[in-house]
This record gives C-alpha cells, sequence and structure tokens, in this order.
C-alpha cells in the first residue's frame, strides 16, 4: 500500500461528526502526505513585515521538508527564497531572524543581493556564469503586515482571502506596530492535534482560567452563523457602525474564517483583570468603546485575536508527526514604551499560561491517539461543531488532492 491508498483509506474510515483514526496523526507516511499535499501546497503564514523593515532584515521559518528565508530587499520590496544554497545545498540563513548586508552562505562563501541574484563565487572558472545561479524564489505574498509563503510551483489564488483579511484587520493599523514579545512553544503533538485544540473552547473552563477572565466562545459562531444570537449581532451592529467589520465570513471550503465576538462582561482585553494591557492606546481608529476581539483563522498555520489595545498572531509549524512548534507573537503600538504603555508580564500572562496548559492538554491526547487501544469518538452538536469543522476541511483537503 503508497502512503497516498494509506491516508486515503484511513480518512475514508472516518465516520461523520466523528474524530480521526490514531495512525491519522501519528503514522510517519501520513503526515509526509499531510506535508506533500497541505503544508507543501497552501499559503501559510510566515511572520509580519514589521519584523523585517529595513533592507536586510529577514526571517526564516521551515515549512515542512523546506527551509525558506524571506528578506527586506534594497527596494523596500519583502521577497522569499529557498534557502538553500546554490552550490552545495547548505542553508545561508541559520538563524530564526538578523540582518546582513548580502546574504553570504557560510560554507563557500557564495554571495547573493538581497534580490537573489548571485553576485560572488570564488574558483568557479570562466564557463561558470553568474546569472544561472540565483537564489531559487518562494512565492510571497503580503497583507495587512502578514506575510504568506507557498513553497508549490504553483501557488493558489490568495486574492479572495487578500480581499477579506484586508476588509477585517485594516482597520486595525497593523503597519503602525512593533511586536513588543514573541515566545516559541514545542508541543509534543500532531499539528492536527493543536487546531483541533484550538477550535473548541469545551475545554477552557477545566484548563484556562487565566483566560476566561475575559474570554468567552460564543457557540453559534463555532457553528454555521450568529445571526439568531441579539447579543452577538448587538456587538456587530455597534462595531459596524464604527467602521469595523464584524459579522462571521468564510471561504466555501471553509479554509479560512473572520468574525469579531464580545468578551466576558465588561473586559477588553486579554489580561488578569480584564482592562487593557496597553495604557491609553488604541490599535482601530473607531469610537467603539469596547469592540471585543477580533477572531480569523487560515488553515493550516494561523489563527489571530485583536482587541482594542493589543493584537496576538499564533503561527502553527509542524516538525514531525508527533512534534509542532507553536510561536505566539504580541503586537502593540509602536510608539508603546514597555515599563511605561504596558508591563510585559501583565501583556503576556494571560496566553502564557494559556498556551502551556494547551501544550499540556495536545501532549496528553497525543498520547491518547497513538495508543492500539485507541477508537475515535463523536464531537459534541453543542460545543464541538469548530473542531469538527476543522476535521472535515482536513479530510475534504486531503481526499480531493490524494485523488488528483
Amino acid at each position: 500500500m503508497t502512503s497516498r491508498s494509506k491516508a486515503l483509506a484511513l480518512i475514508e474510515q472516518r465516520k461523520p461528526r466523528y474524530a480521526l483514526e490514531g495512525q491519522l496523526y501519528s503514522d510517519p507516511d501520513v503526515y509526509q502526505e499531510d506535508l506533500d499535499q497541505i503544508w507543501h501546497k497552501e499559503w501559510i503564514f510566515a511572520g509580519h513585515t514589521i519584523e523585517i523593515n529595513k533592507p536586510g532584515e529577514y526571517l526564516t521559518v521551515q515549512i515542512g521538508n523546506y527551509p525558506v528565508v524571506i528578506v527586506r530587499d534594497d527596494n523596500g520590496e519583502v521577497r522569499a527564497f529557498h534557502n538553500a544554497c546554490r552550490h552545495r545545498g547548505s542553508r545561508i540563513c541559520a538563524e530564526s531572524k538578523g540582518k546582513v548586508a548580502k546574504l553570504v552562505c557560510p560554507y563557500h562563501r557564495w554571495t547573493f543581493n538581497l534580490d537573489g541574484k548571485l553576485i560572488f563565487a570564488a574558483n568557479m572558472g570562466d564557463k561558470f556564469n553568474n546569472d544561472d545561479h540565483g537564489l531559487l524564489p518562494v512565492h510571497c505574498e503580503v497583507v495587512e503586515t502578514y506575510i504568506y509563503v507557498c513553497v508549490a510551483e504553483e501557488a493558489p489564488d490568495f486574492e479572495p482571502f487578500r480581499k477579506t483579511v484586508s476588509k477585517f484587520v485594516g482597520p486595525h493599523n497593523l503597519e503602525n506596530c512593533k511586536v513588543a514579545h514573541e515566545a516559541n512553544l514545542v508541543e509534543k503533538g500532531n499539528w492536527k492535534l493543536v487546531f483541533e485544540n484550538n477550535r473548541e473552547c469545551y475545554h477552557c473552563e477545566g484548563n484556562h482560567p487565566e483566560l476566561l477572565n475575559s474570554f468567552v466562545e460564543n457557540l453559534s459562531v463555532a457553528g454555521v452563523g450568529g445571526d439568531d444570537d441579539p447579543e452577538l449581532t448587538a456587538h456587530w451592529d455597534s462595531c459596524e457602525a464604527g467602521g469595523l467589520p464584524s459579522r462571521l465570513e468564510m471561504d466555501d471550503d471553509g479554509q479560512f474564517r473572520m468574525t469579531r465576538i464580545p468578551l466576558f462582561e465588561d473586559a477588553v482585553s486579554y489580561t488578569m483583570d480584564g482592562k487593557p494591557a496597553v495604557a491609553n492606546r488604541r490599535l482601530d481608529s473607531s469610537d467603539v468603546e469596547n469592540i471585543g476581539a477580533l477572531l480569523y483563522f487560515h488553515y493550516p498555520s494561523t489563527w489571530n485575536h485583536f482587541l482594542g489595545d493589543h493584537a496576538l498572531s499564533f503561527r502553527v509549524l509542524p516538525l514531525g508527526p508527533g512534534e509542532t512548534l507553536v510561536t505566539t507573537k504580541w503586537l502593540v503600538p509602536a510608539d508603546a514604551v514597555e515599563g511605561v504603555d504596558y508591563d510585559l508580564k501583565r501583556l503576556t500572562e494571560v496566553w502564557m499560561a494559556t498556551n502551556d496548559q494547551d501544550r499540556q492538554l495536545v501532549e496528553e491526547t497525543y498520547r491518547g491517539v497513538t495508543s492500539p487501544s485507541y477508537v475515535p469518538g463523536p464531537f459534541s452538536d453543542i460545543a464541538e461543531n469548530g473542531v469538527c469543522q476543522f476535521v472535515d476541511w482536513y479530510c475534504e483537503t486531503m481526499k480531493k488532492k490524494l485523488a488528483e
């Protein structure tokens, strides 16, 4: 049985509204098919343009089997390249981020301009042509500071996503922000379990006391609509009157969706007391007193939260069948001063705690689903519509691509 037929057979065993078979989380062949069919073909969130403001500033990301470097060139354009020298393949940039004048391979000092052109290669002889050995480009798109890359030869259409993101995120003025803090957490579990855990708050009451000081999952949004919820529609109406798109929008196949939700009682931010983490600052330019939280996700690599005073981006990257890197970034107004306008512990403590709690849940679930005794159970019709939607998306996407 080939890896494609194995993955397809396991996916087709799934009952509607049930969890996945255990091997879909742990089997190395299935993991490679996940990479080949999803991670190596879809748009993946890499980072923010505000992290590479100046020419020569770069960040690196490992997308499955592909190391990628994203750099701002001398003309201010954000570019992405395969992070492998055209000589003998050494990674050119080994650090997660940095600043360089040129891209220089550490092995034999082949040197590339920031636009990827090879400008120096010693001892290669008269017949060697620099123009034939530039860095290989990676598809790269930027929307509202979000950098997305795709390592496929042909990338999916980015414009439907760009249109929706620009409408919802644009009013939050992220281009005038900075990353106040970044946290990286390796979770010993499959990437699908990480996203499944994110897509429901059924587990929140028993596991996330810090988060529940401010966050409340709206089950009608987690399902299909929300228009039948008076509190939610009143919040949408208030925010939209202030110029903030809020009603749920998603693409046809469910890969991305965006909506705005109210927070718990009078909370306005993800802090222990629900009060702003950043004093006297607003990301958005509306006059709406409490905008709640704008939520957006894009499978398979990111979910995000935007509040009145700060924003959070989360990036998911698979490291192996049972290992996933989750990166969280806290974005605040660029002129906000740590120790004056915000306290870093206060800004980050809710999600630092929540992320670690989620790590433990993912790791314990991975230990369980890899047991030979594991039998998938049904999703709750009340509290797990979001996780079911993610699993449906995964199954339909994989069936379609594996059959091609």
